[in-house]
């Protein structure tokens, strides 16, 4: 590997390239995902075990033709604090809410098996789903730096110590990815961590104190559903927020890998496999799965696409969720390290979104076009909100909304044979 080259969908490497590289996705995922289980109140070990069962179940189903990792889903995190904060019911009882909102994405998997996908490119035309695609990096970039504490929270002032570690991360995985040779520009990002995390350690930034505290061997605490009308009615809403990222980011990814993944493996056994990781989940005692737009991102940069190295991070997932200093010590790699990474990841999602408005050639000399774009972009980042019952639809979720309206908008008006831009 004298020269970078593209490790596709099926390929397996090495193993002395496969371990690294899927530990580089396991890391990329690692904050964002144990954050769930940590706001919600219970043991991050059962996560990062359904998970792994998860994502493998995910390549299992879609015949290893999609790579994708499952982590845990920030969409239901607001409908489950009401869970939480209401009186007579518990986490149990979100579960169970979890376990009907996967069923509702295998049935809704099952629906398209049979009706299609064509209808996405007639109410999702390349003008819409470009900054769709985009908003998925862009509405994230926040986070980046709210993550990286590069910048003020509460007024307090920002330290310039975090503001190093920061920007030598970042601009160590972008040098990375412009200048390494070979295997080491494929793990730009993991060596990017690494040498992040020696900077913070001898900065001072890192506590060892939960490694030491932490348990070798420990079992993942396991806890059974309750089902509730009420929770369940609560909790339903925020798959619609999901299955529209599902789909953005099914589309993203295979803009990535250069294949037509709604069609090949389809959108179905992706929805399918998604919504059974959910029920999983909620049997067991875990949170909701989605795919991740960390290991999206990676996928981008790396050139690394093989379901192998998807499969490997799930493995290591799993191991994780059983001994408890290995994931101690990965949990204690500071902020500023992660969000220097998470900049050029979420970037690079949002860059794709540009590269597929690219590459679709879409002429804005079109008012359509022109118009859709616009519209999506500015309905994404604008903080426009619509709620629909205890939860609230905004951001890139919001977005696709708006353009799938608008897109079926258009579709309606050529077909009447309305518009005046008709060749």
């Amino acid at each position: 590997m004298n020269e970078r080259k593209v490790i596709g969908i099926n390929e397996k490497p090495p193993i002395g390239q496969w371990i690294p590289l899927s530990i580089q996705h396991t890391f990329a995922m690692f904050s964002a995902s144990v954050l769930v289980p940590v706001l919600v109140g219970i043991p991050a070990s059962i996560v990062l075990l359904m998970n792994g069962i998860g994502t493998l179940l995910f390549a299992l189903i879609t015949k290893g033709k999609s790579p994708a990792y499952l982590g845990s889903s920030f969409a239901f995190l607001s409908p489950t604090f009401i869970v939480l904060a209401a009186q007579g019911l518990g986490y149990q009882y979100a579960l169970g809410g979890f376990v009907c909102a996967g069923a509702i994405f295998a049935i809704t998997g099952i629906i398209i098996k049979f009706v299609g996908v064509e209808w996405i490119d007639a109410v999702l035309p390349p003008a819409a789903m470009g900054p769709i695609v985009a908003l998925i990096g862009l509405e994230l970039a926040g986070t980046a730096a709210t993550t990286g504490q590069i910048v003020s929270v509460d007024g307090a002032p920002v330290d310039f110590t975090c503001v190093l570690v920061f920007i030598f991360t970042l601009a160590l995985a972008v040098i990375g990815q412009v200048v390494f040779r070979g295997f080491a520009s494929a793990i730009a990002i993991l060596i990017a961590i690494i040498s992040g995390y020696l900077l913070a350690a001898v900065l001072g930034m890192v506590n060892f104190a939960p490694v030491v505290e932490a348990p070798i061997f420990e079992l993942p605490a396991f806890q059974t559903p309750k089902f509730n009308i009420a929770a369940i009615l609560i909790i339903i809403p925020a798959s619609l927020t999901v299955i529209s990222e599902h789909i953005s980011h099914q589309i993203v990814t295979g803009q990535i890998v250069g294949k037509d993944l709604l069609r090949e493996p389809g959108l179905h056994r992706s929805m399918l496999a998604d919504g059974l990781s959910t029920m999983l989940s909620g049997f067991c005692g875990s949170v909701p799965t989605t795919t991740y737009g960390e290991n999206i991102g990676v996928m981008a940069v790396t050139k690394v696409y093989s379901v192998w190295v998807i499969c490997g991070a799930a493995v290591f997932s799993i191991f994780l969720a059983f001994f408890g200093k290995v994931s101690a010590l990965i949990n204690t790699i500071p902020g500023p390290v992660m969000g220097g990474i998470s900049f050029l990841l979420y970037g690079m999602i949002a860059a794709s979104g540009i590269r597929l408005l690219v590459d679709k050639k879409v002429d804005y000399s079109k008012p359509r076009n022109l118009a859709m774009t616009a519209v999506v972009f500015v309905t994404g980042l604008s903080g426009a909100a619509i709620q629909i019952g205890e939860v609230q639809l905004t951001g890139m979720c919001l977005a696709t909304i708006v353009g799938i309206v608008m897109g079926l908008a258009m579709f309606i008006i050529d077909k009447t044979g309305l518009a005046n831009d008709s060749e």
